[in-house]
């Protein structure tokens, strides 16, 4: 180590003034320590303030830049060194010196800078603002013949990817056109993954995803997944799966989507739709979420359900109803909920029986499948008076959808269960279907849920709340006076903060009640009166006019 000693000491003094081929010499012996014990010799360059040196060795460009640009590399691959490199200003000089043309150069320099910003967001951030994207791209389509500088700027751009700010630069670079280029030329599997690393956090950008399927991303894509479907091979199951689901990423953009959908006629859409009834796990999961991404827009869903989609989807889920997989339930069943959304389909897809197709899920006990089970279910019977009564008097339902109103630990298979309950109620208007749920003990979570933080499912429920109280009022009336609505609707009317509409739907249900003796005691125990009489002068004329109708009710019943 005394050689060591000798070679920083010398340093000092030959940066300042040296020949060229001293100076070699100093370096060529830092390298050897560094190669025989990294850690060591780093805490003694660090020790011996020759950071500094370099800062200006690197400022003037010389025949040993690359090995001054080495040496930064090897130091800050200790996570002690990063720091003083930064401190000792190494990072300006190092984003200038990639603008060079020697590729040594470069690629000493951008494993130097890789590894001081390595794990700091902090200082990533500082080499966008330096404006290193635009510059690594411009290398990666110049030198993409020398592998070794082609994986640099590959290691760059995965870690500056997953940071927001760096997704703005990149969508004004043409990285996806060099992405893309460069994947079709690859052979070996680890180069494949390298590119698909940098691929997925950019496909993240609406404005990017839209690039790559221009610069034709999309048709290596599929063409993976033809080579490798059948392969029972680790490296080719990796790759099959990767593909599809960047594919299915791809489609996330509205933009994007819609290019491939092409009208119903894209080949890729075409293509896609093979997948769901292949014998491929990953191969249905992708389908299937790829369905449910085409079918974000009304026009598209019409046309896919018009052109049988339902029935592959059905069919798919047929195949996982015992001991199914999840992932791909939880797929078919979200695209099923979205091909459900507009009005001409679900009279279609109630036809085809897919509720009775869902329904088959109804004893899962995994979250993510229930959650979009019951949202299709919810919109399918929206406005469906026939259906709504069908499954409102299924008791086998009601009973689960009560049992799920209990799920504290899953928010949303909760507030989904009450807006399918009450769901079943608007839209059958059926005394029977009230019925089922007063019996499934299914009031009290409606009349909680009319408490919800949400104006949606707070007015969903007391419009619920207010057709039993006039359909069926006798049967429920135990029920209403247990979960204490009428407390709550005072409640509710008393607080500034409630919306309009829960302001008017709450005089409506409360002159409902009126038709039940239990009920009216208990509004006329509370000062109903004088809460109604304030909301004439409401600024919403339609409360003010509900509060004077409400205030003569009371008055003449009281």
């Amino acid at each position: 180590m005394d050689n060591l000693s000798d070679a920083l000491k010398k340093l000092k003094i030959t940066a300042v003034d040296s020949t060229a081929d001293s100076l070699e010499g100093c370096l060529d012996c830092l390298l050897q320590a560094l190669a025989q014990n990294n850690t060591e010799t780093s805490e003694k360059i660090q020790k011996s303030g020759i950071l500094q040196v370099f800062a200006s060795l690197l400022t003037t460009q010389s025949s040993c830049t690359a090995k001054v640009a080495n040496i930064i590399a090897e130091v800050a691959k200790n996570e002690f060194m990063r720091n003083p490199c930064v401190e000792a200003g190494l990072i300006p000089p190092l984003v200038q010196l990639l603008n060079c043309k020697d590729q040594e150069v470069l690629l000493q320099t951008g494993r130097a800078l890789g590894n001081i910003c390595y794990d700091s967001h902090i200082l990533q951030s500082q080499l966008i603002n330096m404006g290193v994207i635009p510059t690594l791209v411009k290398l990666l389509g110049i030198h993409c013949q020398n592998s070794a500088l082609t994986e640099m700027c590959l290691v760059a751009f995965g870690n500056l990817a997953e940071l927001e700010s760096s997704k703005e630069q990149f969508a004004y670079t043409n990285i996806a056109e060099e992405l893309v280029k460069l994947f079709k030329k690859q052979i070996e599997h680890d180069k494949k993954e390298m590119i698909f690393e940098v691929l997925a956090p950019l496909a993240e950008n609406d404005i990017i995803k839209l690039q790559l399927v221009e610069a034709g991303l999309v048709e290596c894509l599929l063409e993976i997944v033809q080579k490798t479907v059948d392969s029972d091979k680790d490296d080719d199951i990796s790759e099959l799966k990767t593909a599809s689901d960047l594919m299915v990423l791809l489609l996330l953009g509205d933009e994007s989507m819609q290019k491939l959908f092409e009208g119903g006629k894209g080949s890729v859409f075409q293509k896609v739709l093979l997948w769901i009834p292949s014998n491929s796990h990953q191969l249905q999961l992708a389908g299937a979420l790829a369905i449910a991404n085409f079918a974000r827009n009304d026009g598209n869903c019409i046309h896919m359900v018009d052109n049988g989609i339902v029935q592959k989807l059905m069919d798919l889920l047929d195949r996982h109803v015992e001991d199914g997989n999840v992932t791909v339930q939880h797929a078919a069943l979200s695209a099923l909920r979205n091909l459900a959304i507009p009005v001409v389909n679900k009279s279609k897809m109630l036809s085809a029986g897919v509720a009775k197709a869902v329904l088959k899920f109804l004893k899962s006990e995994m979250p993510p499948v229930q959650f979009k089970l019951l949202g299709t279910l919810r919109m399918l019977i929206d406005a469906q008076a026939e259906a709504a009564e069908q499954l409102g008097k299924n008791v086998k339902l009601v009973e689960r959808l009560v049992e799920w109103c209990e799920a504290k630990d899953h928010a949303g298979v909760m507030g989904e269960s009450n807006r399918l309950l009450s769901a079943l109620i608007r839209h059958s208007k059926s005394k029977d279907v009230i019925r089922t749920i007063v019996q499934s003990g299914g009031i009290k979570h409606l009349v909680t849920m009319a408490t919800s933080e949400h104006v949606i499912m707070q007015n969903e429920a007391l419009v619920a709340l207010a057709l039993i109280a006039a359909l069926e009022l006798a049967t429920a009336e135990k029920d209403l006076e247990s979960a204490q609505l009428v407390q709550i609707l005072h409640r509710l009317l008393s607080d500034e903060r409630s919306a309009p509409e829960i302001k008017y739907n709450s005089m409506v249900l409360i002159c409902a009640l009126m038709g039940s003796e239990l009920l009216h005691k208990e509004v006329q125990s509370l000062a109903f009166l004088d809460v109604v009489s304030k909301l004439r002068s409401h600024e919403n004329k339609t409360v003010a006019q509900q509060a004077s109708l409400t205030e003569q009710r009371l008055a003449v019943e009281s």
